[in-house]
């Protein structure tokens, strides 16, 4: 199936570790961009005589404009990211999208979102756009309760700390959980694998949506425990796989 293509022109590029680069993008031949809070795009580009398409979360919400951000990884011997995270200010890409169906439930229940690494991307969407505000001046979470706990190795690879920090801050029905699985000794906070903290959270509870997204070793764990240890319904368990 053929995609109709359209051009981001890199407008801000912001080393977040690194390897990894926050990314943003305008679309030049519309004005405004539309998509769902967790969907992706598809980047195509040439190389050599044929093309590779790789796809990526959008890591903003959905703005009343054409931009869009992405977060992601240089890979070595990768050719997409390494050709996005050369991309200078004013130089474009082809992409195709929105595409995709990881995305926010109509039922306004409480919800933990899980990441690790550049999963994190579409959970910043949907953060993000849980608490703007829409059309009628109320904000979108609805008063739900949102838990985001995001694992990583280290501490330097912990992405967007400071604007989850003040969204916690802000709102206290944001729980932003940060936890190193190789923490330094001066580390205070928390510590160990994501499925322990999610453990922690849901209690006794299945009357809440946990989306997962990461590499699979980690989705898998996380659904293991929610679906066979736990007994929760597979429906309440929404994941995306990025490996």
């Amino acid at each position: 199936m053929e995609h109709n293509l359209l051009t981001a022109r890199l407008v801000k590029s912001v080393l977040l570790s690194e390897k990894t680069k926050h990314l943003e993008f305008e679309v030049e031949e519309v004005s405004s961009f539309d998509f769902l809070a967790g969907q992706f795009i598809s980047v195509r580009e040439p190389r050599g005589d044929k093309f590779v398409t790789r796809a990526y979360s959008i890591a903003s919400p959905p703005r009343a404009n054409n931009t869009f951000d992405l977060c992601l990884n240089r890979v070595d011997e990768g050719f997409m990211s390494n050709f996005l995270c050369d991309r200078e200010l004013g130089d474009t890409a082809r992409f195709h999208g929105p595409h995709g169906l990881f995305v926010l439930k109509p039922e306004v229940e409480d919800v933990i979102f899980v990441a690790t690494g550049t999963g994190i991307a579409p959970f910043r969407s949907m953060v993000q756009h849980l608490f703007g505000m829409d059309g009628s001046g109320q904000q979108r979470h609805g008063g739900r309760q949102v838990w985001l706990v995001y694992g990583t190795r280290y501490c330097e690879d912990v992405y967007y700390k400071e604007e989850f920090e003040s969204l916690t801050a802000e709102h206290p029905n944001f729980h932003y959980v940060a936890t190193l699985s190789r923490a330094p000794a001066d580390w205070t906070g928390n510590r160990g694998y994501v499925q322990e903290h999610v453990y922690k959270i849901v209690g006794s509870r299945k009357d809440v949506h946990v989306y997962i997204c990461g590499l699979n070793e980690m989705v898998s764990s996380v659904r293991r425990l929610l679906i066979e240890e736990c007994g929760w319904e597979k429906k309440r368990v929404i994941y995306e796989r990025y490996d």
